[in-house]
């Protein structure tokens, strides 16, 4: 396998499960020395367990990104482990429910934001700091959604704070390109997470997975490891001249 990342050191939030633990292997697998930071901590430490079995190197971190003294703390980790900070995907994030915008709880809100929005944001103000620390150059990709370019009914606060990432990966993407900090988004459609069981309860898993297939133009949703591919090849040197990219990984969703 090609060793894209070969020397280099990248961190990954919510890397328990899903995207996250998919593109902490596919970074490991191509070199990286990887730090793992989530509040699972019994996943977290699966996916350093799974990337150690393959040879790579991982550490895990519990770190609750809508903290800043935890992620302050992430970043910290990630120099003290590994000496600089190369890439980082910011991909912890919480669903909102499904109900109309008139229908939801101002604390749903707040916790959404928390995490998708805020935690975003303190990452990047970390992550950017280091990056700057050690003479600029890096790369950030953030996740946001598929769902940024379509109207919500039932998702709208979701689709709201993923709207807010959106917005700070181009404003960041713009301030700092100069300094060769490269910033960019992944926005998955339907993929095969924890996530799209989670986010539909009493509704058995197949049911779920069909009329997610079922409403995808491809006849099919993501698997997580698509959506990670796209994740490393943003931080890769083929992706060398974009920035403030909103790069949608959706099986034809927004055609």
């Amino acid at each position: 396998m090609e060793q894209r990342f070969a020397g280099k050191s990248a961190c990954v939030t919510g890397g328990g499960s899903g995207i996250g633990r998919a593109a902490a292997i596919a970074f490991a697998a191509e070199g990286a020395r990887v730090l793992i930071a989530d509040v699972d901590d019994a996943g977290g430490k699966e996916t350093a367990r799974l990337i150690a079995a393959h040879g790579g190197e991982a550490s895990f971190l519990h770190a609750d990104v809508s903290r800043a003294a935890d992620v302050q703390a992430m970043v910290r980790f990630s120099v003290e482990r590994y000496v600089r900070l190369d890439c980082a995907f910011n991909n912890a994030g919480i669903g909102g429910g499904r109900a109309p915008l008139a229908d939801v709880a101002e604390e749903t809100w707040d916790r959404v934001f928390a995490v998708n929005a805020k935690g975003v944001y303190l990452c990047m103000q970390q992550e950017i700091q280091q990056m700057l620390r050690q003479g600029g150059g890096g790369c950030i990709v953030n996740t946001a959604s598929m769902a940024v370019f379509l109207a919500s009914v039932e998702t709208a606060v979701y689709t709201a704070a993923k709207w807010a990432v959106a917005s700070l990966t181009r404003s960041a993407a713009k301030t700092y390109v100069d300094k060769g900090i490269r910033i960019n988004a992944v926005c998955p459609g339907r993929t095969d997470t924890p996530l799209m069981y989670r986010g539909r309860p009493g509704v058995p898993p197949d049911q779920v997975l069909r009329q997610a297939n079922d409403a995808t133009p491809m006849g099919r949703v993501a698997s997580v490891e698509e959506v990670a591919q796209a994740v490393l090849w943003l931080c890769s040197d083929a992706a060398s001249y974009t920035a403030g990219h909103l790069l949608t990984v959706d099986g034809g969703q927004y055609l």
